[in-house]
């Protein structure tokens, strides 16, 4: 029976349960902290109601922000690293780009300064282009301009390799010119390879300088540059040994291979600087349109290709090497205009920079200025939001208070399974159940009782004794319907139904209840006992709400009239059943019955009708209670079903 119990109950749990489950509960900040995920540490903590909930709920708001600001704080830094790095880099090709440009004033020096020593050495010191003096001058005034001065490497012919640092090389370029001033054996090709070593060597440190720069837009420029110097110097060696052709009448073999080499080389330099910067070409074709002697240089560039030998003429020498130098000067102002190009890219870049620096910065101040305000702006909006729930979470528990009265009020007079579909708007239609059974009883002589109590005796009365009755039906699975004066009917099986044991759980009821009522002392006259007839059937019934104000859940069908009569033409202290429950609890076993015999029944005729009078193996009272204590004068009985659903939390 315990067991049987137990499913009873935890059937009419879930029933109510199931559904809309928060329509019978306030859903408040304590339901919040309730719902966390299982294994989430200390749920209260979520709470933004309670002081460890809002300190922390405090702190989460405060780290939204705070994500995307420092986000925001280490991209602005990484943007400026990135810009401190570009500016750097631009400082550094501007560096390169003033130390080529140097190193390139210093190789044109030496290459005008190696074109009037070579003269002066072929006219065995007779003819001056230009003052000596003055070329030597300028040439150091280049060198001593020079910031950086390079890892000068000189590579002689005899695989000597000389490292000079720029006091040393001074100091060997003077004494080479004063051993050309002063030395007769100084020859044009003694002349050619010395500048041409040191010119070389520059050149060469000019070229790894350049390459350290492949990885900017200025490269193209600073190319381009490099190979302009190139050109010249190529062009500059040719002219000597056209010099010489014109001058001699011939070039030997080592000297005619050596023209065509340097100017081929000279020729692809040119070529190649011209590709690299498209306004470096405009300006050739310029040139070669605006120079005049631009077809006798052609000319006599075809006439040394030939090498035929013929007359020399010192004349012609010096005319060609004029028109040389014309030309290479021509060049260099072309040199001069890629340095202003260079220059002015490599402004812009820094410019560039400079822009995005103190965009940078001041992207960076403003964004480390404002953080506070916004996360000050964030504490004060979440302070606020936060008094707003803790009202709220005060005005809902006292909801909540309120609801739980109603619930209870309401559970005590609906099943809480047609209360729950009420609640939920929804319609509650009639059902048809197959199998219930009714039970009624009423007090024996409750109508002389009445007669001579007072109206407030004859409520205290029947208050006490339903209240008692009330809570002892708790115990099985059964529905107190209603009570009409001191009528008392109850019925299992419904709303819920649960099979078979509707007549059992009945059957065990009335005999506890009538065990009960042997203890039970009127209150007003305790030298009374209280008596009562008890009655019930078993047969289909259909259920349903009558009414929308005040709604009955009612009973309707011939089994409540058939249970009734069982209780109007039953006997004091005993229970009157129906030969249809006498069969059903017989299928279970477990009760002993008497027979009655037939019975007139209004409405119904002879009926044959039994006794209920004991459960085997027990006493008349299916349960074993202190029946006394039971009874006792207690005034503040509450349901046990409103009980359970309390332990449960349904409220």
């Amino acid at each position: 029976m315990a067991g049987d119990k137990k499913t009873n109950q935890n059937a009419l749990t879930n029933n109510i349960t199931e559904g809309d489950d928060f329509s019978l509960r306030s859903l408040s900040s304590e339901d919040v902290s309730q719902m966390a995920p299982r294994g989430y540490c200390c749920a209260k903590s979520i709470n933004p109601a309670d002081g460890r909930g809002r300190k922390l709920h405090l702190l989460q708001m405060l780290v939204l922000p705070f994500i995307p600001i420092m986000a925001l704080i280490v991209q602005t830094c990484i943007m400026l690293n990135n810009i401190m790095i570009f500016k750097h880099d631009s400082i550094e090709i501007e560096n390169q780009v003033t130390f080529a440009t140097e190193l390139g004033k210093v190789v044109t020096r030496m290459q005008l300064e190696r074109s009037e020593v070579a003269f002066f050495v072929y006219t065995n010191g007779t003819h001056y282009r230009t003052n000596l003096e003055t070329r030597f001058r300028l040439t150091n005034e280049a060198l001593r301009n020079m910031s950086v001065w390079p890892e000068l490497i000189l590579q002689f012919d005899d695989s000597r390799k000389v490292y000079l640092d720029k006091t040393t090389f001074i100091t060997n370029l003077t004494t080479f010119r004063q051993t050309v001033k002063l030395s007769e054996e100084t020859t044009v090709t003694d002349v050619l390879a010395w500048y041409t070593t040191v010119n070389a060597a520059m050149l060469e440190h000019l070229t790894q300088q350049i390459k350290e720069t492949d990885t900017s837009g200025v490269w193209r420029y600073l190319l381009a540059f490099k190979n302009l110097l190139k050109s010249i110097e190529s062009t500059g060696i040719a002219s000597v040994y056209g010099v010489n052709y014109f001058g001699k009448g011939y070039l030997r073999s080592p000297n005619y291979i050596s023209y065509i080499q340097h100017d081929s080389i000279a020729k692809d330099l040119l070529n190649t600087s011209l590709n690299y910067v498209a306004k470096l070409k405009e300006e050739y074709k310029l040139l070669s349109q605006t120079m005049n002697n631009y077809g006798n240089i052609r000319l006599k560039h075809d006439i040394i290709m030939r090498n035929e030998k013929r007359n020399p003429n010192y004349s012609q020498a010096l005319n060609y090497f004029d028109s040389i130098a014309l030309y290479t000067d021509e060049l260099r102002k072309l040199q001069r205009s890629l340095r202003v190009t260079i220059g002015e890219y490599v402004n812009q870049n820094l410019q560039v920079a400079a822009r995005q620096e103190a965009i940078g910065v001041t992207l960076l101040i403003v964004v480390l200025a404002v953080s506070p305000v916004i996360i000050w702006l964030v504490h004060n909006a979440v302070a606020t939001i936060q008094v707003y729930a803790a009202n709220l979470s005060k005005k809902a528990k006292e909801l909540k208070r309120e609801k739980k009265k109603s619930d209870l009020l309401l559970f005590q007079m609906l099943p809480p399974s047609v209360a729950t579909q009420l609640k939920q708007t929804r319609q509650v239609p009639a059902e048809y159940y197959a199998s219930v059974t009714v039970y009624f009883s009423d007090i024996v002589g409750f109508t002389e009782i009445a007669a001579i109590s007072t109206p407030l005796e004859v409520v205290t009365f029947l208050n006490k004794i339903y209240k008692q009755f009330d809570a002892k039906i708790e115990c099985y699975d059964v529905y107190k319907v209603e009570t009409i004066g001191d009528s008392y009917m109850v019925a299992s099986g419904l709303p819920v139904k649960n099979g078979n044991k509707h007549v059992s759980e009945i059957a065990s009821m009335a005999l506890d209840l009538l065990a009960g009522s042997k203890h039970f002392k009127i209150p007003h006259r305790k030298s009374e006992k209280l008596q009562i007839r008890s009655g019930a059937h078993t047969g289909p019934v259909v259920a349903g709400i009558v009414g929308s104000k005040m709604p009955r859940y009612c009973l309707f069908g011939d089994t409540v009239n058939t249970a009734s009569r069982m209780e109007s033409t039953g006997e004091a202290s005993k229970i009157h059943i129906s030969l249809e429950m006498k069969k059903a609890l017989d299928v279970i076993g477990g009760y002993k019955i008497e027979e009655r015999g037939f019975v007139e029944v209004k409405g119904k005729g002879m009926m044959q009708t039994f006794w209920l009078t004991a459960k085997e193996g027990g006493t008349h009272n299916t349960v074993e209670i202190e029946a006394p204590s039971f009874f006792a004068e207690d005034e503040d009985n509450e349901p046990v079903f409103i009980k359970r659903l309390r332990n449960e939390n349904y409220f």
